[in-house]
């Protein structure tokens, strides 16, 4: 594994003020996270502007970084081939539940589903990972069968995996997810409290979780993405890595204030991956390329562990699941 090397990158990225809605127009480049390399793109709306930004990074193997950099290239990246399950791989066993609790206005449900892995045995603590919109990540990344090769081979230590779906209000349509902003894109430590008091002592139950912070992961995309960060930022006694895929660092719910946050506060014991796109939604509300390139610097600035995967694409999966198996070896890296 290579030591930290600085990263430098060139991105064109839109300047219209006040909400440019339209499409981006890829214009060529080389992927954004090689040393002086550049990403050309321009908004429809003709608006553009060029910023240099260097994300120093703890760097994988050759193997590694080249599925990275193939990633960047694309708006529609290769799949990873872990993303299916090779031959003679154990498979996890999965458990899946309800849960129900009170907020301060209603009675709030949701489905959860365990991921325990094969190799799992109860005399050793496990890592952990925590995906918000589980589904999604279950069916659009395919991580049940990414933790099954990267466990069997070696390449991760048992992790256990609890995938959360958003809240339901109690007696509207199953998976109407009335709540998933108010839970998600908020800037207080109310849902990983939630997560942590009720929620997982359930899931979890007899489970040998480890209690060490820097094996224990919150991931999450769009506004789980900030909710991620935001567990870790509150709770790092919890959870002190992070997983974000272009994550809605933005004027939904105050989240556009984390980077001055970062900025003007000590630095906390998080690790974080940030993944973004030239792609992403640029609108009335706010700018989520820029705001996760935001992130990216105030968090290097402080010196925190970070690293971030800026390529092509827009606001969607294609970019997390293509990189997933090689974003968890960072993360949990010793």
């Amino acid at each position: 594994m290579a030591g930290r090397q600085p990263i430098a990158a060139l991105a064109w990225i839109d300047a219209a003020g006040g909400g440019c809605e339209c499409p981006g127009k890829d214009l060529g480049g080389h992927g954004a996270q090689r040393s002086q390399a550049n990403v050309s793109w321009q908004s429809g709306c003709g608006d553009r502007m060029i910023f240099e930004f260097d994300v120093p990074t703890a760097r994988l193997d050759d193997a590694d970084e080249s599925v990275f950099e193939a990633a960047r290239e694309s708006a529609r990246p290769p799949a990873n081939p872990l993303g299916v399950r090779a031959e003679g791989v154990a498979e996890g066993s999965l458990r899946r539940g309800r849960h129900a609790h009170r907020n301060m206005w209603e009675v709030i449900e949701r489905d959860w589903t365990v991921y325990v892995p094969a190799a799992y045995r109860d005399t050793e603590p496990a890592n952990l990972i925590v995906f918000q919109d589980g589904r999604n990540y279950l069916e659009r990344t395919q991580a049940v069968e990414v933790l099954d090769n990267l466990i069997a081979s070696g390449a991760l230590a048992p992790t256990v995996a609890l995938f959360v779906q958003p809240g339901d209000i109690a007696g509207q349509a199953q998976g109407s997810q009335a709540v998933r902003s108010l839970e998600y894109d908020a800037i207080t430590d109310a849902y990983v409290t939630y997560l942590v008091e009720q929620l997982m002592p359930v899931a979890l139950e007899g489970l040998n979780i480890s209690r060490d912070p820097q094996n224990r992961a919150m991931c999450g995309m769009s506004s789980g993405g900030i909710c991620a960060f935001n567990a870790a930022w509150t709770r790092p006694d919890q959870f002190g890595l992070v997983i974000s895929h272009v994550g809605s660092f933005t004027a939904l719910r105050g989240g556009n204030n984390y980077p001055s946050i970062v900025r003007q506060n000590a630095a906390k014991p998080i690790r974080v991956f940030l993944q973004a796109g030239a792609g992403d939604i640029v609108n009335s509300v706010d700018h989520w390329p820029l705001a996760s390139i935001q992130m990216a610097l105030a968090l290097s600035h402080k010196g925190y562990d970070v690293r971030l995967e800026f390529g092509k694409g827009a606001h969607d999966f294609k970019h997390a699941a293509a990189i997933l198996p090689q974003t968890l070896k960072w993360i949990f890296r010793p």
